[in-house]
């Protein structure tokens, strides 16, 4: 990593053993790491005791801080010559707005790589027992967000009829709309579904049920966020892969 350059990278989804190798030499060599909520503590350790550590964490409905003032830390960081690390759960570019970040680095000059990490989407329902595909019973898998930014629209028929497997990043609070407008534009009920909390950490927990007793078994189970739905029939499969 160069001086004067941001490097990007995915902590992976919960779990710190599961960073890459290359994601793990650039935060012991960073001079300058921003990092956000979900990534584990353990990672924020292995950078050098003299780098700055800036907590951006964000959580739904609040925010450490504006995307917009992260990007110009980010390029002013960079600016004054420094090795930054923006560390980011899961993967940078699925739903974690590293494409915006790495859109304003490159607008204004800065060099930059992308470091990929593991997503939260394949592995989270892996660590719970739950292939997303598999055969005779999936040959396709969607991942959305049920986190919506305000004038955002979904596809629901898409969504509950066009693929096998869907996965929900971030939908705990908008549960009972997703799974009622799954319903509503054609998914059986009796589909099966499984929330997973804090997946891939020592505090994970599985919570399976149908799509229509889905938000009923979130609140029996006082589920909170970060936490990952998951709905097809290869919940199914859970029981013989635990």
């Amino acid at each position: 990593m160069t001086v004067g350059a941001v490097a990007i990278v995915g902590a992976g989804p919960g779990d710190p053993g599961l960073i890459t190798v290359r994601g793990l030499e650039l935060v012991r060599r960073a001079e300058v790491l921003v990092h956000d909520r979900l990534v584990s503590p353990k990672l924020v350790d292995e950078a050098p005791p003299e780098a700055r550590r800036v907590f951006v964490g964000k959580a739904c409905g609040a925010q450490a801080m504006p995307q917009s003032e992260i990007n110009a830390l980010l390029i002013d960081e960079a600016r004054r010559g420094q090795r930054v690390v923006r560390l980011k759960g899961g993967d940078p570019f699925v739903f974690g707005r590293g494409g915006e970040e790495a859109l304003a680095l490159a607008e204004a000059g800065v060099p930059f790589e992308v470091v990929p990490g593991v997503s939260s989407a394949v592995a989270v329902p892996e660590a719970a027992g739950i292939p997303l595909t598999h055969r005779g019973v999936a040959s396709s898998f969607a991942v959305v967000t049920g986190h919506r930014q305000a004038g955002e629209s979904i596809e629901w028929d898409r969504l509950a009829r066009g693929v096998d497997t869907l996965v929900v990043l971030m939908g705990l609070a908008n549960l009972p709309t997703i799974t009622r407008e799954l319903i509503a534009h054609g998914r059986d009920p009796a589909t099966p579904a499984a929330l997973i909390e804090r997946g891939t950490t020592e505090a994970q927990r599985t919570v399976t049920a149908t799509l229509a007793t889905l938000v009923e078994a979130a609140t029996a189970a006082r589920l909170e966020a970060p936490v990952l739905a998951v709905i097809g029939d290869v919940v199914s499969l859970r029981a013989q892969l635990i």
